[in-house]
């Protein structure tokens, strides 16, 4: 029970530090994630005041606070708070004799750099395809996603406004990915991190890029409009464009929208009137079963 407590506590302490020597630039600059997202959210920002593609949506548009809040809930806050956690289970892990390379697949460290990123970036952005369509699908882990999903205007700060169970529901699958290539993220895993931090902003930023030809590859803000579409097509009930950064797996497995490029389209789901206001209340919400199902 020592054991437990310490790495748990420990773990805390730790990951508390971390998020501190961030704020007090105490890390690299390119690993520094909390100034980093500021930089990204700030410059996103800038690029929807000026190219703006909702005329008629305020630069503070609603919810813009509560959603800049989230983003550094969900990015910081929630990690300390949960990283406790993350330790104990690789800690039963290891009692078990299971580690992080149990279940390789594939060995990272025998391919070149660049090749070690590409390989990561592609098959992490695969899982958090499929989690995320599971979301969608299952109607328990709908609840949750419905936060995401409550958003009236869009803009990149809702890029990182979801409820905190799906950390939960998330780390899982990216942990499995980590495990398939060798069990550890290559040297300079920043790069990707801060990539598709980056795409994910520009997805839920107010702005009418598609990226030409590039559209089928990744993921773009007029496709990810229609994500979060009110009325749903009647063969698409559970949704459509699930792609976090790449759109290629919606395209390739046939769940790809885009019926036009009206950006006026409303937003939410059915019963997303009920969802509470307040940050505090929607902590909370997702634990009980109304509002289960996509139906119009």
């Amino acid at each position: 029970m020592t054991d437990i407590i310490e790495i748990f506590v420990g773990t805390l302490l730790g990951t508390s530090g971390w998020v501190w020597r961030n704020i007090t630039f105490d890390v690299p600059w390119s690993q520094n994630y909390f100034w980093g997202l500021t930089l990204v959210s700030v410059v996103v920002w800038l690029l929807e005041l000026r190219f703006g593609w909702r005329k008629q949506q305020n630069p503070i548009r609603h919810d813009f606070w509560l959603d800049a809040f989230y983003m550094y809930f969900n990015f910081f806050i929630f990690s300390i708070a949960i990283s406790g956690f993350y330790a104990l289970m690789n800690y039963g892990f290891a009692n078990v004799e299971l580690d992080m390379q149990s279940f390789s697949l594939l060995y990272l460290d025998e391919y070149p750099l660049i090749m070690q990123l590409l390989v990561f970036f592609v098959l992490l952005d695969f899982f958090q395809w499929l989690t995320h369509l599971t979301l969608h699908r299952v109607s328990w882990m709908w609840r949750f996603h419905q936060v995401h999903h409550s958003i009236q205007q869009m803009g990149f700060a809702g890029h990182l406004r979801y409820h905190w169970m799906e950390n939960l529901l998330y780390k899982p699958l990216k942990t499995l990915g980590v495990m398939i290539l060798g069990g550890f993220e290559p040297e300079q895993a920043f790069v990707v991190h801060f990539f598709t931090i980056t795409v994910g902003h520009l997805n839920h930023a107010n702005l009418k890029w598609t990226y030409g030809p590039l559209k089928y590859v990744f993921n773009n803000p007029v496709m990810h409009l229609y994500h979060h579409a009110y009325h749903l097509p009647k063969d698409r009930q559970y949704g459509m464009n699930f792609g976090l950064t790449l759109s290629i797996w919606d395209y390739l497995f046939g769940t790809a929208y885009v019926p036009d490029q009206n950006g006026n389209i409303k937003l939410g789901y059915k019963g997303d009137d009920t969802m509470p206001q307040s940050f505090f209340k929607q902590l909370g919400h997702g634990f009980s079963f109304k509002d289960s199902t996509h139906t119009d």
